[in-house]
Formats: C-alpha cells, sequence, structure tokens
C-alpha cells in the first residue's frame, strides 16, 4: 500500500480513472478444460507469435512503475506452465516501484511450487476453485484435481505468501447451490473466496445464456444472513467484498453486468504477445512490443502507454451482447 499512496499512478483516463494495477498474462496456453472458457483444451493458434522474453517484460514493468503503476498480476492462460515463470516473477518483484506482485492460478502444482513462487517475490495468489464437490470440481475443469489444489492452497500459506483468495465461477445449474459450503469452508479456513460472473466471449454464447446467474443474487442472500459490505481498499480488485457476521472469512462478489461496474475501473492488461489491452471486452489490443526491444526507448514506451490509456472507453459493451474481440477468457487474462 505503501508504494500507492506515496506515489500515485500518472496513468489517468479522460474519465478520470486512475490505473495502478496491471494483469500481464505470461502464456495463453492452460491445461485445464473449464466449461466457460476452453471447453475443447487449449488449441495453438498457428503461427502465433512468441511469449514476450523476459528482457521484453523488463522493459515494460519499469514503464509502468515510471508512471506509478504499483500492483502486478501475472495470469495465462495458466501462468505456471510459462517455463521462466521464477525468474519473471522475481525481476517483477525487484522492480522499483512495484509493492505487490500476485498471481492468478488454477492450482497445478501449486502443492509443490509454492515455496518457490514465495521467494521469487510472489505474495498473492488468486486459486481457482470452481466447486468443492470433487465431482463436480472435474466436470467444470476437465480435471479430477480437487484435492492437489486444496493442498496447494494450505502449502502456499505455509509458504508465507501473505494473501490467498479462491475465484470460483458462479454458474446457474451447476454450482450455484454450494453457497452455504462455501461459506463454511472460507469460514473453517478463514479465507477469501471470489464468485465471478460468467462473462459472455466470443465462443461461450450459448453456456452464458444457459447459466448466467447475476452476481447481485449471491450479494442479497450474503446480506440477509448477516455478512457486511466491507469498504473497498486502495488498488483492490473490482470485487465487492463483504465479511463473515460470525467470525472469519470474506466473500467478493465481482459482477461485470452490474450497474457502474467500470466506474471504479483501475487496471490495465498486457497479453504474452505485448499487446496492451485497455479493456477485457474492447476490440483490439495495441502492440507495445516494437517498443520493448531496448533501453533507450522506455521514453516512447511511456508515452505510448499515457497516450492509449488516457482514451479508454467509459466502459464495456458487454450489456449490449459485444464481447469485443475476446475469444474466450484465456486470451488475455480473463
Amino acid at each position: 500500500m505503501t508504494a500507492a499512496l506515496s506515489s500515485p499512478s500518472r496513468l489517468i483516463d479522460g474519465h478520470g480513472r486512475r490505473f495502478e494495477y496491471l494483469r500481464l498474462s505470461l502464456t495463453d496456453r492452460c491445461n485445464f478444460r473449464c466449461s466457460y472458457c476452453l471447453p475443447q483444451g487449449y488449441r495453438k493458434q498457428a503461427a502465433a507469435p512468441a511469449d514476450l522474453a523476459p528482457d521484453e517484460i523488463s522493459r515494460l514493468i519499469r514503464a509502468f512503475a515510471a508512471l506509478g503503476l504499483w500492483k502486478v498480476r501475472l495470469t495465462g492462460g495458466e501462468p505456471s506452465l510459462r517455463l521462466e515463470l521464477l525468474e519473471i516473477a522475481k525481476l517483477v518483484a525487484t522492480t522499483p516501484g512495484i509493492g505487490q506482485l500476485a498471481m492468478t492460478t488454477n492450482g497445478y502444482r501449486l502443492a509443490a511450487r509454492a515455496a518457490d513462487y514465495a521467494e521469487a517475490g510472489i505474495n498473492a495468489l488468486n486459486v481457482s476453485v470452481d466447486s468443492l464437490d470433487p465431482r463436480r470440481f472435474a466436470a467444470i475443469t476437465g480435471h479430477n484435481r480437487l484435492a492437489e489444489v486444496l493442498a496447494g492452497v494450505a502449502a502456499a500459506r505455509a509458504a508465507g505468501i501473505a494473501s490467498i483468495k479462491l475465484n470460483s465461477v458462479l454458474m446457474r445449474g451447476i454450482n450455484d447451490g454450494e453457497l452455504d459450503r462455501f461459506m463454511a469452508f472460507v469460514a473453517e479456513h478463514d479465507l477469501s473466496l471470489r464468485f465471478i460472473e460468467v462473462m459472455r466471449t466470443n465462443d461461450n454464447a450459448a453456456f452464458f445464456a444457459r447459466h448466467h446467474l447475476a452476481g447481485a443474487d449471491i450479494s442479497e442472500r450474503l446480506v440477509a444472513l448477516g455478512w457486511a459490505r466491507l469498504p473497498r481498499e486502495i488498488g483492490a480488485g473490482p470485487a465487492i467484498e463483504y465479511a463473515n457476521p460470525a467470525g472469519p472469512g470474506r466473500i467478493g462478489i465481482i459482477a461485470p453486468y452490474a450497474r457502474d461496474f467500470c466506474a471504479a475501473c483501475n487496471r490495465l492488461r498486457v497479453s504474452a504477445q505485448g499487446m496492451l489491452h485497455l479493456c477485457l471486452f474492447g476490440d483490439a489490443g495495441v502492440n507495445l512490443r516494437d517498443l520493448l526491444q531496448h533501453d533507450h526507448q522506455q521514453d516512447d514506451l511511456i508515452a505510448r502507454i499515457t497516450m492509449l490509456t488516457a482514451g479508454k472507453a467509459a466502459a464495456h459493451r458487454l450489456h449490449q451482447g459485444n464481447s469485443g474481440g475476446t475469444a474466450h477468457l484465456a486470451s488475455i487474462g480473463g
């Protein structure tokens, strides 16, 4: 938090929103087959550009840090599939001005690697757990690995990773009956859980129509049960968070279809190939890679990022059924 308070971000758009949070995709590959994202599994695009190299990522992060951005989240696809993950994590974490390095993961090999992640400087983790029922988890993800993923959560806590949250995509008729079970789980383990609305992308329209459930429905149930809405923390993501009235555990709701969801947007995205995406559901990204080749290009890189951010649209167009250029959530980190 100190970095955010002492050096406010200079990245501001035309709507007065200040950007201090970058979601950096390390790869669009994923080894899970989640029904809402990649039900047929990952399919490599022909002649796809190579992922950003560590030295390109270093220049990118230094430029964002120079503009006052202080929080970076490593995403995918599944970021743990990137061979240079630990190298990249270390260089991001040690970049002057970066105060928090987070990662979102499906939990693949987390139990074995949690200590390495902590040593590399990852101090926050979001782990995807879409069900606490092993059979349902396997049906959603294509892998019977719930016990393995939960063991990874425990290993991350033992490794001293300060912030550990669970992500669960909320799906009508699939896992929406597990609220009580999730509430008991986060209370027992003193964890935070994020329920995320299913989002429509270019290749899941039918799934979205069948299974979308408004996050407001869960919010109403939490309030009825006495859960208290918490104030939004500096640099936090888009979740509206609620505290357990009976003890430990928190539940957040990420509801991109809610009114004014975009009003507090504080994050930008860069794809694994170096495309800057001002919105998850924008029409297309803008290539930064030509300015990531040499250190002497930093001023030009900073100027381009500043100019592009200033033109960010006021809101996504999901309410009009327009998902922009987003083929699926693994393409630029969800």
